[in-house]
């Protein structure tokens, strides 16, 4: 009984091991999957853009974004491959382990069964029974007759039943070494395509550091260029929240009551319990909202990067840079009021919504669809993203708590 007690807790205790692996490797293979699809992406994107209208620092950014991506790609690919390399060992471990003590159990088993036909033909189990001193006595040889019985049968549903584990684990071995197989191969293919744009990036960026007044100017330009949008966006909520607060306030005020036990901060929203309502199901979704365009790829994330070209000059990003096709909209990632529409002097224009004390905003439109004051929805147009002269469509997209500057790769979905 304790033998198959072990036995059936040895079975539950592999079946979880292989779900928690496969869990694990289908998690690894989604993420795998949508890193190849933002690579696609990427290309078709890119490949609609003039060539020959690129300015240097456009150039050096897409070769940039394909070695960061290709590099995600390796990274997951060797995880794959270190997590079925654990997997094949401990799978082989415990194929050992079954041999033998199959091995074992047949063994113990063919003895119990000679044993059996020696001693327990029907002639011999009569006489054992007849030659019993008393009732009693021949009763307690019957029960003995009867569990040696079941007793044989037991050990031939055990050896079975590790037959069949064993088999199983086998035809698994064998499908995770073709599996690792593939995966090596992939991996090398990829280490293949990553050499070769880190030459491109190579052979770019000696030739940038020849023109690099030319470059130098572009990032300057740039960066003022950001510089003045993160202004402008800091004012602009500032100023949302003194709009707010101040209608609250009158509105407490018209109804004889206080609208909050101390003062208010300029730089925190004094929320109603409709706005209260409104944050919480804001955060509640964090990780979970919509991307703001329907198709495209992150072409930088959020906060301090390196420059490709000058590792020492360090730059940064208040939200995240998505690239989508021409002629996209951006659209609302959830339920909110439209609080402002930026026009930012010498660049596009962006649409600020609120939601609750929280605020995302989408800059780089070049037509606004909404209006201040607005209640729009999840999925609801808000402006067309603006095309550049080298034909790249990308708009920059901000979360804020308050005035506080929020990742937005934590609140949208992977």
């Amino acid at each position: 009984m304790y033998r198959i007690i072990l036995f059936l807790f040895l079975i539950g205790s592999l079946s979880d091991a292989f779900a928690q692996s496969s869990h694990k490797q289908r998690q690894l293979e989604r993420q795998k999957k949508a890193l190849m699809e933002q690579i696609r992406e990427m290309s078709a994107l890119r490949s609609q853009q003039a060539q020959e209208r690129k300015s240097l620092s456009s150039q050096i950014e897409e070769i940039s974004e394909k070695i960061n991506a290709r590099t995600q790609l390796i990274r997951l690919t060797n995880h794959q491959a270190n997590l079925l390399n654990q997997q094949i060992k401990e799978n082989q471990s415990q194929i050992t382990t079954l041999k033998d003590e199959l091995a074992s159990l047949k063994k113990s088993y063919a003895a119990v069964i000679a044993q059996s036909y020696k001693t327990h033909s029907p002639r011999s189990r009569w006489l054992f029974l007849l030659s019993s001193d008393n009732f009693a006595q021949g009763y307690k040889r019957l029960r003995y007759i009867q569990q040696y019985a079941q007793y044989r049968k037991k050990q031939a549903v055990e050896i079975q039943q590790k037959s069949t584990l064993l088999q199983q684990l086998t035809d698994s071995l064998s499908l995770q070494y073709q599996y690792q197989q593939n995966i090596l191969e992939e991996n090398q293919r990829e280490q293949n395509r990553l050499s070769q744009e880190k030459k491109q990036q190579e052979t770019l960026v000696a030739s940038i550091k020849k023109k690099e007044g030319e470059y130098a100017t572009e990032i300057r330009k740039k960066q003022a260029q950001a510089n003045k949008i993160d202004r402008e966006i800091d004012r602009l909520i500032r100023l949302a929240i003194a709009e707010a607060n101040a209608k609250k306030a009158k509105s407490a005020k018209g109804k004889n009551v206080s609208s909050t036990t101390g003062k208010v901060s300029d730089r925190t929203f004094d929320l109603t319990p409709e706005g209260q309502a409104l944050s919480s199901d804001f955060e509640a979704n964090k990780g979970k909202l919509i991307w703001p365009i329907e198709r495209g790829y992150k072409s930088q994330g959020f906060g301090t990067y390196d420059d490709p070209v000058y590792p020492d000059l360090k730059h940064y990003n208040n939200g995240i840079s998505l690239v989508a096709p021409k002629g996209a909209d951006a659209r609302c990632v959830f339920n909110g009021e439209v609080s402002a529409i930026i026009s930012v002097p010498g660049g596009n224009k962006a649409v600020q919504v609120r939601h609750g004390n929280f605020i995302t905003i989408y800059y780089n439109l070049i037509e606004v669809f909404v209006t201040k004051g607005q209640k729009v929805f999840t999925k609801t147009p808000l402006g067309k993203i603006f095309t550049d002269s080298e034909g790249k469509t990308e708009m920059k997209f901000f979360v804020y708590k308050n005035t506080n500057k929020l990742n937005p790769e934590h609140w949208i979905r992977e």
